[in-house]
């Protein structure tokens, strides 16, 4: 198996195992509160992945001092986008809120260039454009049938923008697996927090919902394990497509498990946003190819310079 291969299955799990996950907790969500379900997957998971963290030995709890301000800021926007998220998931159908969230991609890339300055063209730039517009198609605020969870999910966006952006200025001695402890202690704290001073009280959780919440809680822990095993695998300009199999599931679950299916119009607003992000990862995959010819090129009439004044 070629290493671009095994990180296109690592994605495709990763979103396969996120996407289960959603549908596990918008399962649960007439049997109790959305701070008593935070707190219990955010139990489970975090239970799973600090034992995953010590089997692999990739837990360090020294990190170094500019990246500790780094992972506070990165587990409250995981909290936020974790918070936004599941309220919108509870309410709305699946298929919708997942069709949403793929703006993200193009989100990261858009932030990227605005605060860290990384360079975007104009093709990439009208691509973006594009696919919000795409988003406005499945969010449609002012139209019949608007509903404000869909703003959720587009605040669910913005977090995870935030989380990915001050991932990235995280350094490599910050290991990914405990900068994922920190996130599922975060979201289970929150949990408990809500759970204790918020307006709804512990309801007893029937038998089915446990078995939903650790099967959540199970989905969780191998998608963070599978989106960090993608990291390490392959070319992300070649695996990055493959997240947007999480819609495939999305729908598939919305229809067989909750009987749920997106109108056309949210069809063709989800279609424009994964087309666009397509077109966006093609072309950093492309400039990417070009500078390193032009990288090897100079290389190569540096080294032929050093050669030429070695022989003078």
């Amino acid at each position: 198996m070629s290493p671009n291969f095994k990180a296109a299955a690592l994605m495709a799990a990763s979103m396969a195992s996120f996407t289960i996950n959603d549908a596990l907790m918008k399962s649960v969500s007439d049997d109790m509160s959305l701070f008593q379900a935070m707190f219990l997957r955010g139990m489970g998971g975090s239970v799973l992945i600090l034992v995953a963290a010590a089997v692999t030995g990739s837990l360090r709890l020294r990190l170094p001092r500019r990246d500790r301000g780094l992972v506070v800021w990165r587990t409250l926007a995981e909290i936020a986008a974790a918070y936004c998220f599941i309220t919108a998931l509870f309410h709305m159908p699946i298929a919708n809120a997942t069709a949403i969230m793929q703006a993200m991609p193009l989100s990261v890339t858009l932030a990227a260039a605005a605060f860290l300055g990384e360079p975007i063209g104009w093709r990439r730039l009208l691509a973006i454009l594009v696919g919000f517009a795409g988003v406005m198609l499945i969010v449609r605020p002012g139209a019949e049938g608007f509903t404000i969870y869909s703003i959720y999910v587009v605040g669910a966006v913005i977090f995870v923008t935030a989380r990915d952006l001050t991932a990235r200025m995280v350094s490599i001695e910050t290991s990914s697996m405990t900068v994922a402890v920190a996130a599922s202690l975060g979201v289970m704290a929150f949990g408990g927090v809500g759970l204790v001073f918020g307006p709804e009280t512990w309801r007893p959780v029937p038998p089915d919902a446990w078995l939903a919440l650790g099967g959540a809680s199970l989905m969780i822990t191998f998608a963070y394990m599978f989106s960090i095993a993608t990291m390490r695998a392959g070319d992300i300009a070649f695996v990055a497509p493959f997240r947007y199999t999480s819609l495939l599931w999305a729908l598939l679950l919305g229809w067989v498990v909750f009987g749920e299916w997106p109108d056309g119009m949210t069809m063709i607003g989800a279609g424009i946003v994964v087309a666009t992000g397509i077109f966006t990862f093609h072309r950093e995959r492309k400039l990417a190819e070009v500078a390193a010819r032009e990288a090897a090129r100079n290389h190569i009439s540096r080294a032929s310079v050093d050669k030429a004044g070695d022989s003078i």
